[in-house]
């Protein structure tokens, strides 16, 4: 039941950041609609999208500027949502791109909850919220848990969670705000103390503390980042969606 409240979540979330209803992401046909900044998105950009596309294993729903759609619904024609995301598709993409001064971003694989996991005490931990994370800005260890190397308005982390070894940090767990209530989960263990179980401990930690305050926790990562998948899994996270979008070309 927690994977079925939170994916029909994430249908209205997505409508939201694509300028849909929720229904379009379980059509059969691929979908496009004009971008637009509605109230209620997560926050990755101050510019209007040029293009996103995300696929919940159906279909694919587009939102791109109009200069695109001629060429969009000439390449989606008759192409399954799922296969948009294959090489060869996402190739041809980028080259359409290319002349408006864009690229393609890499693909995110995201995760929603899809149980309840109750872990016991192994690490000794430490909580920190909001200001008291302000400290660790900057620190290259922690490139996925924080925002780096700066704080991010638009994206405030909320909560961390630290793993010590006595006074020595072994791991950190963090969450930043996206969206209204909706939290991404990342994660970064300290090389001389990866494979003891630490990264998905503080994780299932993160995202049990996250469920509690009746926000929504959400993981992402790269397609090939194996071990980052499955310390989703560990987690009690389920695959959910595929997203990317188009950035300019600096």
């Amino acid at each position: 039941m927690m994977y079925k409240e939170y994916y029909e979540k994430l249908l209205k979330q997505l409508a939201i950041e694509f300028n849909c209803k929720p229904s379009d992401f379980q059509k059969k046909e691929n979908i496009i609609t004009l971008p637009a900044m509605n109230e209620g998105r997560r926050s990755y950009s101050p510019d209007k999208p040029f293009l996103q596309m995300a696929t919940c294993g159906m279909n694919t729903v587009f939102m791109a500027d109009e200069c695109l759609h001629e060429f969009l619904r000439s390449m989606i024609k008759d192409v399954k949502g799922h296969y948009l995301f294959e090489f060869d598709n996402l190739t041809k993409l980028n080259e359409e791109l290319k002349q408006y001064g864009y690229r393609m971003n890499p693909t995110h694989h995201m995760f929603l909850p899809c149980s309840n996991i109750e872990i016991e005490e192994h690490f000794q931990v430490k909580w920190l919220y909001d200001d008291e994370i302000r400290k660790f800005y900057g620190d290259p260890r922690f490139p996925n848990a924080i925002a780096y190397p700066k704080p991010c308005p638009a994206r405030p982390d909320r909560i961390v969670v630290i793993a010590l070894d006595g006074e020595n940090i072994m791991g950190m767990a963090g969450c930043s705000e996206d969206g209204p209530h909706w939290q991404q989960i990342g994660i970064d263990v300290l090389p001389e103390y990866r494979s003891k179980g630490i990264g998905a401990y503080l994780v299932t930690l993160l995202k049990n503390k996250i469920v509690e305050k009746g926000d929504i926790p959400f993981y992402g990562t790269a397609a090939a980042n194996i071990h980052s998948q499955n310390i989703a899994i560990k987690s009690g996270f389920k695959h959910a969606w595929v997203e990317t979008e188009a950035m300019k070309i600096k």
